[in-house]
C-alpha cells in the first residue's frame, strides 16, 4: 500500500482527503502530520511516496520553511513526490513563488485549495 504524509493546517480539508482516499479503490493509506515538526519523522517511519503540506502568509507554513522541510524529507526520502498547497484568491504572492517552484523543478505538484478533495486524490494518485 503507497502512503502519503499530509500537513494542511484545514482539519476539515485534511479529513475530507483522508476520508476520499479511504472510501475510493486506490490503495493509498493518508498519514496526517499534526505539525509541521511531525514531517521528518513521519516520513522516516512511513516512507511516503507523496508529501502534501500546505503553504500560507506565516510560519511555520510559510512557502521558505516548507522548502526546508523538502530539503529534509528529501534526504531521508529521496523519492518522496513533494506537492504544495495554496490557497491562491489570499495568498496571491505565494501561489506565484509555489508556480516558479514547479517551474524550477524544486516541488513535484502543487494544487489550489479551491479544488474539491476528489480532485485533489486523482492528482495525488497520477503522481
Amino acid at each position: 500500500m503507497k502512503k502519503i504524509v499530509v500537513n494542511i493546517q484545514n482539519f476539515l480539508f485534511a479529513d475530507s482527503i483522508a476520508a476520499a482516499f479511504k472510501n475510493s479503490d486506490y490503495d493509498i493509506d493518508v498519514v496526517r502530520a499534526e505539525t509541521p515538526n511531525d514531517i521528518p519523522e513521519l516520513c522516516q517511519m512511513y516512507k511516503p511516496s507523496v508529501l502534501v503540506m500546505e503553504v500560507t502568509g506565516y510560519t511555520p507554513w510559510l512557502l521558505c520553511d516548507r522548502l526546508l522541510l523538502r530539503d529534509e524529507v528529501k534526504s531521508i526520502c529521496p523519492n518522496c513526490k513533494i506537492a504544495l498547497l495554496v490557497d491562491s484568491n489570499t495568498e496571491k504572492q505565494a501561489a506565484k513563488d509555489i508556480r516558479d517552484a514547479k517551474k524550477n523543478g524544486i516541488i513535484d505538484q502543487f494544487f489550489y485549495g479551491s479544488m474539491t478533495a476528489e480532485y485533489l486524490m486523482d492528482q495525488i494518485y497520477a503522481m
